[in-house]
């Protein structure tokens, strides 16, 4: 069963390579990889074409279009019916496809997959590992982030279910808690969560206080839409998280709250096989990347 891997790139010179390694690496080898720039500065682009390989396909326009755009391109670009979801400077575990197929190919009315992740820094140091409390989220657990969520960039799914749910192109961030949200309170959203990290998250650095607070306007243009009569009380909550925001980027402690995301007591056992994954990824060779 062949799938298609979208990754889009934008300024990942220090990233993608790992990014690749993780792909070939894969247990599941019946797979296009199509690496699509979003108008990169740097070397990205040149590291994307230096992968010579007949399942890799690379495009470039030259234009900055923003990720949603670049997601519903990936979809309409895709040669296979599963697409899987990754950013260009995580990785994945070698055996994430093959567990995400396993699950839509045995379960027909499932659309999308998701896994739990282990949050490292950009120089691959282990931060913590966090998963959803359940293999299933309600509307309300999505509309109100309770729990762990989904994991955007882990997601494994049916072609036909991203064209008939294509992501929000007006959107600068929160493109995928928009989706959910959307789709769910349109009952289909029919998505199973792994409760195991399968996906390695350069949470470090890729998450900041103005993204959060940006995110929040979106927020709460959600709940108008969708939270009926509770819209006040959300929006207020959200008026005081976005104080507390505020208030930690002024004193230089938003990192504080991304920490705490995790769990900080780690199964040595997960350590383990996180230093084998990572160790092993390094060393895959892809004839060509530079």
């Amino acid at each position: 069963m062949f799938i298609t891997i979208g990754i889009s790139f934008y300024n990942a010179e220090n990233f993608l390579a790992d990014a690749i390694r993780s792909v070939f690496a894969q247990s599941h080898q019946e797979w296009e990889l199509i690496l699509i720039d979003d108008g990169s500065k740097d070397r990205s682009l040149e590291i994307a074409r230096s992968v010579d390989d007949p399942r890799v396909r690379v495009f470039s326009d030259g234009k900055n279009k923003k990720l949603a755009s670049r997601l519903n391109e990936i979809v309409s670009l895709a040669n296979y019916e599963f697409i899987a979801r990754m950013d260009a400077d995580d990785l994945m575990s070698s055996d994430r496809l093959e567990k995400q197929i396993k699950i839509l190919i045995d379960n027909p009315e499932i659309d999308l997959v998701s896994t739990g992740l282990y949050s490292i820094s950009d120089n691959l140091e282990l931060k913590g590992v966090r998963w959803h409390s359940s293999n299933y989220i309600s509307f309300d657990e999505i509309l109100h982030r309770r729990g762990c969520g989904v994991v955007h960039a882990s997601i494994l799914g049916r072609k036909e279910w991203f064209k008939r749910n294509p992501y929000n192109t007006n959107l600068k961030v929160a493109q995928d808690y928009e989706l959910w949200v959307r789709t769910s309170f349109n009952n289909d959203f029919n998505i199973y969560l792994i409760q195991y990290p399968l996906y390695f998250y350069r949470e470090e650095g890729s998450v900041n206080a103005d993204k959060v607070l940006l995110s929040y306007i979106n927020e709460k243009k959600l709940y108008k839409l969708y939270s009926n009569h509770n819209y006040r009380i959300l929006s207020m909550k959200l008026n005081l998280k976005a104080t507390l925001i505020k208030f930690l980027k002024k004193i230089n402690k938003f990192n504080f709250l991304v920490k705490k995301r995790s769990k900080k007591t780690l199964d040595p056992k997960l350590i383990g096989i996180f230093n084998k994954e990572i160790k092993y990824i390094k060393n895959i060779k892809v004839k060509g990347l530079n």
